[in-house]
């Protein structure tokens, strides 16, 4: 199987110590990403959006979002690029950006835990927040609303839950974000497999957590499709891990675990 993994994180844009909108900033949509080496680059809304080329090991990963991030950050001039999961505009600010800014426009994401699709988030809020999704792909064609294909990647949005989501808390202390986006079990079926939507940007913030990122979601899947089971760190029985993720609040035992490095 050719487990590749690839990842579209959103960034915002300062200056002079103020967040300012990306509106207009660079070349490329939604619709339509400016292709640049390692991957491709586009604005969002008032954030700009880079994805990579899908990753087949860990240097690929680490190389493609590098080189991107390289690209995109020579392309605003003297603004600075941040990883901060979570810019305060200000609803004055908001109001003034162009029709196409102030939306968000992401088409809806789904639940593991329900099946059901999430509701669509308030675009009134006086701030914006900015994902790191990652996307799994091990299939090509897939009939992406069939059940069988929405089971399948129900029950790796779950595992990535317990092995990633949960981790995360440990360098992701933004709840602004999960009142919005990326609360447990967020997740969308995609053709060549699945897209993980629980992560803020946060783990752009050193190479050691995207490193670990990339090979928490390897593990995990290669752990799934050879035992079926999800994975486990001896605490999962202890507490909820959907809730967990949804308060952004780390219980005694994972501090522990982290501290003596078997989460991190």
């Amino acid at each position: 199987m050719n487990l590749l993994i690839g990842a579209d994180p959103e960034l915002f844009v300062k200056q002079d110590g103020r967040f300012i909108s990306a509106h207009g900033m660079v070349e490329g949509t939604k619709d339509n990403p400016f292709k640049v080496e390692g991957g491709a680059v586009q604005v969002d809304g008032m954030a700009l959006e880079f994805n990579i080329d899908p990753a087949a090991s860990e240097a690929e990963f680490l190389g493609n979002i590098k080189i991107v991030m390289s690209k995109l950050a020579g392309m605003i001039g003297d603004a600075d690029m941040v990883v901060e999961p979570t810019a305060h505009f200000g609803s004055e600010y908001i109001s003034e950006q162009p029709v196409e800014a102030r939306e968000l426009g992401c088409s809806p994401d789904f639940n593991a835990y329900t099946g059901r699709q999430n509701p669509l988030p308030d675009a009134e809020v006086p701030f914006r927040t900015a994902a790191g999704h990652i996307h799994i792909g091990w299939t090509g064609g897939a009939d992406v609303f069939s059940a069988g294909h929405m089971l399948t990647c129900a029950k790796l949005t779950k595992a990535l839950d317990i092995s990633l989501g949960v981790p995360s808390l440990a360098w992701d202390k933004d709840q602004e974000r999960r009142g919005l986006y990326g609360r447990a079990g967020a997740f969308r079926p995609k053709s060549y497999g699945c897209e993980y939507r629980v992560l803020s940007n946060a783990w752009l913030k050193s190479e050691e957590l995207m490193s670990f990122v990339y090979k928490r979601v390897v593990n995990t899947f290669n752990r799934l499709v050879a035992t079926g089971e999800l994975p486990t760190y001896g605490w999962v029985d202890e507490l909820t891990v959907e809730g967990v993720i949804n308060n952004g609040e780390l219980l005694p035992k994972l501090i522990g675990d982290m501290n003596d490095g078997v989460l991190l």
